[in-house]
């Protein structure tokens, strides 16, 4: 892990115990960093209606629209979770990476204890749906 992904490691974990999971205890918290180094944060928030609990890799990318950053690319996204691994993220979040992120934008996974794998969008989301796929079903 570099020095910005330690810096995101160490903003992640401190954030850790501010997700909102009486439910199901699952602490889940993640950092993203922009090529100019702005950060955005999230964790995981949950709902007594499940369908409406959201995750932590969602929450700091929506966090990354909200302040106004999408011209400046995402260089990286670090998760980390209260887990005996490193944590993946789930199909919902992974399309929403595609989204707005490149397919070399690298993702590290890692949880609490310090695990880490490093990863990009391909490797975790090799045949994602974009907007060029919207253009392709109209055109036909």
């Amino acid at each position: 892990m570099n020095s910005e992904e330690k810096k995101l490691y160490d903003l992640a974990v401190e954030h850790l115990d501010t997700a909102y999971a009486p439910y199901s205890k699952f602490h889940v918290s993640a950092a993203l960093l922009t090529e100019s180094d702005k950060i955005t944060t999230g964790v995981n928030i949950e709902n007594a209606a499940y369908g409406s609990t959201i995750c932590a890799e969602r929450v700091a990318i929506f966090n990354y629209v909200n302040q106004g950053l999408t011209n400046d690319p995402i260089k990286c996204l670090l998760i980390t979770g209260n887990t005996s691994r490193p944590i993946s993220p789930c199909g919902s979040c992974r399309q929403v990476m595609a989204e707005f992120m490149q397919a070399d934008t690298k993702i590290v996974l890692t949880n609490a204890k310090g695990d880490y794998k490093e990863a990009t969008l391909a490797d975790i989301l090799p045949y994602y749906f974009t907007d060029g796929d919207l253009v392709d079903g109209r055109n036909k």
